[in-house]
């Protein structure tokens, strides 16, 4: 779905004037079509991610409601996998380590799998800041798979990522979604559950599996609605661009 400027001020909880702005100075993604601004909700819900800028629950459209329940954090991550001293030295060997590495469902082409990992990466780093990076299929549905998975891995060493702090990354988070819908609200979740500095830490240190699924699961029940606001956008510590 494609949204208006004045709908993606909305779901990004700021006035339109700062939309045109970012839009100005080329730092948001849109599109002209018949001489008007466009949005894709997609692309938009992932630069808003990368900058720990909340957004509105209204990101999902009103006809997706009736889809079934999305999974939580922990529950896709369970379906997924924790990896420590993932090997590799830069962005494709990481990449093709880590999906050597994954729980897979027998029907997913791992070689394609990679493939669209790096095709997604060439469109724009999925490194977020913070040595944390969310490596994703450009297009959910594309992979067909039944459930939602998040693979977390810890490097052996850190590497570029092109992330926008410049920082090498250690940390990575792959996503894998059904839907497009499943797709925004992990992505969403994640942004929030980023935000928890004890789970945070728990990262940073590296902690076992065990302590990081327990860490999740609080900061997830932290949040009394999935999508609910927990920063303001506007407060420039946490969204430079507001400035």
């Amino acid at each position: 779905m494609q949204l208006s400027v004045k709908e993606a001020a909305v779901l990004l909880h700021v006035s339109e004037k700062t939309v045109y702005r970012w839009i100005k100075k080329q730092m948001i993604p849109f599109y002209r079509i018949h001489e008007q601004i466009r949005f894709n909700r997609s692309e938009l819900l992932e630069w808003a991610t990368s900058r720990h800028i909340p957004v509105h629950p209204d990101i999902f459209p009103p006809e997706e409601s009736k889809e079934r329940s999305i999974s939580t954090l922990s529950e896709a991550l369970h379906e997924g996998s924790i990896l420590y001293r993932v090997e590799g030295h830069d962005k494709p060997s990481v990449l093709r380590q880590i999906v050597h590495l994954m729980r897979l469902q027998t029907q997913i082409d791992k070689e394609f799998l990679y493939e669209m990992l790096l095709r997604r990466e060439s469109l724009g780093s999925t490194g977020i800041g913070n040595g944390i990076a969310i490596p994703h299929t450009r297009n959910p549905v594309i992979m067909q798979i039944e459930r939602p998975s998040i693979t977390l891995c810890f490097l052996e060493q850190p590497i570029d990522f092109q992330a926008l702090d410049g920082k090498p990354v250690d940390t990575l988070f792959t996503l894998l979604s059904p839907s497009v819908r499943a797709h925004l609200a992990m992505l969403s979740r994640l942004s929030f559950v980023l935000h928890n500095q004890t789970f945070r830490e728990l990262l940073a240190q590296q902690a076992s599996r065990e302590q990081i699924t327990r860490g999740l699961k609080l900061a997830e029940s932290n949040v009394s609605h999935p999508f609910a606001l927990q920063n303001n956008p506007l407060d420039t510590t946490m969204n430079p661009l507001s400035s």
